[in-house]
């Protein structure tokens, strides 16, 4: 076959070829077009819903989305009203399950409690600590100050943190972010503890002193802090430990006696009585 005719028949298929697959990409593009696109309507927020607010069918609305509707998502309205919600929604966000509260459990600060976890209030100095400077959702540690049971007198006061990286769930009576990220000032903060650590943070309550330390949300660090106590603040050495007290022993007397032999027949024996002189 002609060199110069096989040439242009490569070049003719080709071109055929690239022709054929624009007219597919053209006519499977408006066939895609053409098919009604798959959507899914879902209940919406209407407004702005703070955490902790129960729902009201004025909250509500309805939106439909292209697509799959998402993981959790609520269908009818009759799901979400009554339940309070555990985090902030805002308007035209679709609701998921995982933002309500179970029914029946009410709005405020208990629905947003984690399951095995508890909610406990501490009293802080709005002078010192953090009490001017905490909001909802910031992460702080606790110190105590006080005299430890059976410390030396010489000792003072210690100070030791007993709880580290704790979430904070309501300065004062409120539960939600301030818009402007503004901190209130506050005596009372709310802290989100296991079991162990509210009945640690009670205990402290009575008799310690109670500061609390902010720390960044990102750093969740487990540092080992030593207790330290006045003398340690200052650089005095303890003092030397006390030799332990020893009882001396009495040493005994020694017992003036004499013996007598007995002779009686065949037997003989030796008596010892106890003499009248000599030293007692």
């Amino acid at each position: 076959m002609n060199r110069r005719l096989l040439t242009i028949l490569v070049i003719a298929f080709a071109i055929a070829g690239v022709c054929a697959f624009l007219v597919y990409r053209v006519v499977s593009v408006r066939m895609n077009a053409s098919r009604p696109m798959a959507t899914a309507s879902v209940v919406a927020a209407a407004k702005d819903i703070p955490l902790g607010a129960v729902l009201q069918a004025s909250d509500l609305s309805t939106m439909t989305i292209a697509g799959s509707a998402p993981k959790g998502a609520l269908f009818k309205p009759e799901q979400a009203i009554g339940r309070g919600a555990i985090s902030q929604i805002y308007q035209g966000e679709p609701i998921l399950e995982n933002q309500l509260a179970g029914l029946g459990s009410g709005g405020g600060l208990a629905p947003t409690i984690p399951d095995g976890m508890r909610a406990s209030a501490v009293r802080v100095d709005e002078v010192v600590g953090v009490a001017g400077f905490v909001i909802p959702g910031m992460r702080v540690d606790v110190l105590v100050s006080g005299n430890p049971p059976g410390a030396e007198a010489t000792e003072g006061v210690v100070t030791k943190t007993i709880l580290q990286n704790i979430q904070v769930l309501a300065a004062g009576t409120d539960i939600q972010h301030d818009p402007g990220g503004k901190a209130q000032q506050v005596q009372v903060v709310t802290l989100l503890v296991t079991p162990e650590q509210a009945q640690m943070l009670s205990l402290a309550s009575n008799s310690l002193k109670i500061q609390l330390v902010l720390r960044n949300p990102l750093d969740t660090k487990m540092d080992t802090v030593p207790e330290n106590s006045m003398r340690t603040l200052f650089g005095v050495a303890p003092p030397p430990a006390a030799a332990p007290h020893q009882v001396a022993k009495a040493a005994a007397k020694p017992t003036n006696s004499f013996s007598v032999q007995v002779i009686n027949g065949s037997k003989s024996s030796e008596e010892k009585f106890p003499s009248s002189g000599g030293p007692k």
